[in-house]
């Protein structure tokens, strides 16, 4: 009765796996990807220098460690993408359990590198953030709960993953890390509703994260500085977001010129948080909305893709992947020019680190093997069929 409805496509028996590979994937969105991480490595040789010359490092030594974590990062992205939807939701399972164990040991084991969030794992050589590997972990167990409860006499995944979400959230506002909290919330969100949530619910659960932050803003020091200092009418030019919104306005619609940008002398986190903020100033507002066009390239269409497909599973967890790529470099992108409060969120596939890149590559590649193009046809095919 399915076939009858959607279709079928001819499968190929015996395809070797890269010929199959690259005749399924969204070879626009891997493309946007490539271009991120080339815009990446270029605004890191204007942003990292003063930095490196700071810590006593060569000019180019964060570029260097970007690029190698990057290239790492693509390579993870390109395997993930190439498994089947059964074996990447098995392993990022697993993946799950294990960032789960270390966020839940960060205050015995981690550290906050003198600023004021325990977050990190020192390895010495490099850091290790949990909560950037938790989250694409996170969005395919839950979608594997939602899709389970959508089963006749299946369990009640979607309060299990309710339980889930929650849990997670106390355990990062903890640290506190109030941006990945509110990343994974919103993405469990845009799961749940496309899951067929009821409205009224998600009214109440929007009222539950109000109360919420109401609760952080009179009890945690960090929240209600970062706050407070959003909803000041002046600002602080000494500051980070004084910078970057300085540079923002200087750089104009062209720019000031390659390697003419001063923020990066002044913003400690010019490589990281606000590497938009060298993007404007060095050059300007064209090369910001070519950033923002790719962008929404990868999410809009990894999101029409995701309409054509049947499995439940693969549909929910494609759209959390998306949604939360997405608003992370919106956040991003909307500190920078004091749209929202300060969140410490890298810039996917551009700022410099380590953890973000390698979790983002994973992220995409479980993203890009759930919207790879499978045996279900439309219904247009049939029609087609039908007329000739």
């Amino acid at each position: 009765m399915t076939e009858m409805v959607y279709g079928t496509v001819p499968v190929r028996e015996g395809e070797p796996v890269l010929p199959k590979w690259w005749r399924t994937i969204d070879k626009w969105s891997m493309s946007c990807v490539l271009i991120l991480f080339g815009i990446g490595i270029l605004l890191g040789l204007a942003a990292s220098p003063p930095l490196a010359a700071k810590n006593g490092f060569d000019p180019f030594h964060y570029v260097q460690r970007q690029a190698f974590f990057g290239s790492m990062a693509l390579i993870a992205m390109m395997l993930t993408s190439m498994m089947s939807p059964t074996l990447v939701r098995r392993l990022a399972i697993i993946g799950f359990i294990a960032a789960f164990g270390a966020l839940a040991l960060l205050p015995v084991f981690g550290t906050d590198f003198g600023k004021g969030a325990v977050r990190w794992y020192s390895l010495g050589f490099a850091s290790v953030q949990p909560s950037e590997f938790l989250k694409p972990g996170f969005v395919v167990v839950a979608a594997w709960m939602m899709a389970a409860s959508l089963e006749i006499n299946g369990p009640p995944g979607k309060r299990m993953s309710f339980v889930l979400v929650i849990v997670l959230t106390l355990f990062l506002a903890l640290q506190p890390d109030f941006g990945q909290a509110c990343l994974l919330l919103f993405g469990w969100s845009v799961m749940y509703f496309v899951a067929g949530a009821p409205v009224l619910l998600l009214v109440g659960f929007a009222v539950m994260v109000v109360a919420g932050g109401t609760f952080a803003y009179s009890n945690s020091e960090h929240f209600a500085r970062r706050i407070d200092g959003f909803l000041s009418r002046d600002v602080d030019p000494t500051t980070q977001l004084g910078y970057a919104t300085n540079a923002i306005r200087e750089g104009g619609f062209f720019g000031v010129g390659v390697g003419e940008g001063e923020v990066k002398w002044s913003l400690p986190d010019a490589h990281t948080d606000f590497i938009i903020a060298v993007a404007a100033e060095e050059y300007g507002l064209v090369l910001v909305l070519c950033i923002i066009a790719l962008y929404a390239t990868i999410v809009v269409r990894s999101f029409l893709r995701l309409m054509k497909e049947r499995d439940p599973f693969i549909r929910l967890a494609g759209t959390g992947l998306a949604a939360i790529f997405g608003v992370q470099a919106m956040i991003n992108m909307g500190v920078a020019v004091r749209l929202l409060p300060a969140k410490g969120m890298t810039l996917p596939f551009v700022s410099y680190g380590g953890s973000s890149l390698i979790a983002g590559g994973i992220a995409l590649g479980m993203l890009f093997a759930f919207t790879r193009s499978r045996p279900q046809g439309e219904i247009r095919d049939i029609l087609r069929g039908m007329v000739r």
